[in-house]
């Protein structure tokens, strides 16, 4: 003969809070919408590869298995500034350059983030000659230096998490607020 189940015959009802808790708790997640939105732009950048020199090797191989850039967020790159929203300026940048870089930046939207990818992205490199841009950031704003020659992709990954940290940290909803008086 078959055990009858034990069963509670005590279900909890609408008045009984430890039962109600216990389902918001298992079915619902609150967070505040900047947080959120946060979280979002976080795992969501769109690249604009700005690769002008050998360092365009070292950002080719991100792709590969070892290094998956894609469980950043970060794979399709966007070959149009209008779509992107992290330029990646890959190599040495030189003075007859400088204005079509000045150009994909300002077609970018808000928000936008820069990453100088390497040592003539960052300092100049190794060139020391009046055709040789001694750092993008004279050019326009770098949010996370890369170094290296060239960096490796672990170095490129551990600059996109720190971006990705920074992009978490940033206010989400400031331009929604109002105008202050």
């Amino acid at each position: 003969m078959a055990k009858p189940i034990a069963t509670d015959h005590r279900s909890p009802g609408l008045g009984d809070v430890r039962g109600d808790a216990g389902i918001i708790a298992e079915s619902v997640v609150v967070t505040r919408v900047d947080a959120a939105l946060a979280w979002a732009r976080k795992y969501s950048l769109f690249p604009y590869p700005f690769a002008t020199a050998c360092c365009a090797m070292e950002y080719m191989s991100l792709s590969m298995a070892p290094y998956d850039i894609d469980r950043f967020g970060a794979l399709l790159p966007r070959f149009t500034p209008r779509q992107s929203d992290l330029l990646m300026v890959i190599g040495t940048v030189t003075a007859r350059q400088a204005p079509i870089l000045q150009r994909v930046y300002d077609q970018m939207a808000e928000p936008k983030w820069v990453m100088a990818f390497g040592a003539c992205a960052s300092t100049g490199g190794f060139y020391d000659n009046y055709t040789t841009i001694p750092g993008i950031d004279r050019l326009v704003p770098v949010d996370i230096y890369v170094p290296g020659c060239p960096p490796r992709p672990e170095g490129v990954l551990d600059a996109l998490m720190a971006l990705q940290r920074k992009i978490q940290g940033e206010p989400s909803l400031t331009a929604f607020s109002p105008a202050p008086k």
